[in-house]
């Protein structure tokens, strides 16, 4: 599939949703929830402590919850369009330990939506889980030799994540976004399914947010690792 632009300007308003957004304090989930809302979305935003989502809005149900404990969100998967795994690992580039919460809480999230007849899934992954030979020589290096070793627990996990996925019965999407910046969304940025991204350095939180609020129903990226950057 070859690579797309996107223009914000042209879009349509999209049909209201219902949107269940996992991790929906983190960096990317924030951003998924907010952005939801502007659009006249619902939003279910499961965290683990609701007193840290500031938010409030007529459109939006907070549910105390977490991955790792299905049985606490499991009842409102139900009549969602989609439902978006925005989890993260505290720590940070120099703080990698060993984890299975990307593999094991998406392995519970799938388990779940599969008891509740939710199907449509979004799951954030990372662009140097594998090294792109669409990137410049010296980025390519610097993915091999420094990210990948400093993240090697954080990526191996979302690399069994991305397995998980692909052998469920969802309707997935991986989506690998390069270095994640804190901007505005601009609604323009280019993504290529299944393929490699040719210089995908990076993208804000804001507009990976964006893809996924405005791709919920396009099936062109079902079952596709979606590589996203401007």
């Amino acid at each position: 599939m070859n690579s797309h632009s996107v223009d914000m300007k042209n879009e349509q308003k999209n049909a209201p949703m219902n949107l269940l957004v996992i991790g929906a304090n983190g960096g990317i989930g924030r951003q998924v929830v907010e952005l939801a809302l502007n659009d006249g979305h619902n939003v279910t935003a499961v965290v683990r402590n609701p007193g840290n989502l500031k938010l409030s809005h007529p459109y939006l149900e907070i549910v105390k919850g977490d991955i790792m404990q299905p049985e606490t969100f499991k009842e409102y998967l139900k009549g969602q369009d989609a439902v978006i795994s925005a989890i993260g690992v505290r720590g940070g580039i120099f703080a990698d330990k060993p984890t299975t919460l990307y593999s094991d809480g998406n392995a519970n999230l799938l388990q779940a939506m599969k008891e509740a007849g939710a199907i449509r899934a979004f799951f954030i992954s990372a662009s140097a889980v594998e090294i792109s030979p669409e990137l410049p020589w010296y980025v390519r290096l610097a993915a091999k030799y420094i990210i990948q070793k400093l993240l090697k627990h954080m990526y191996a996990d979302l690399l069994r994540m991305e397995q998980i996925a692909k052998q469920s019965n969802a309707d997935w999407t991986i989506i690998r976004p390069p270095r994640l910046v804190d901007k505005p969304v601009t609604g323009q940025y280019r993504y290529a399914a299944n393929k490699f991204l040719k210089n995908a350095l990076s993208i804000s939180k804001a507009d990976v947010a964006h893809f996924i609020i405005n791709h919920v129903h396009d099936e062109a990226i079902n079952h596709a690792t979606v590589e996203i950057a401007y």
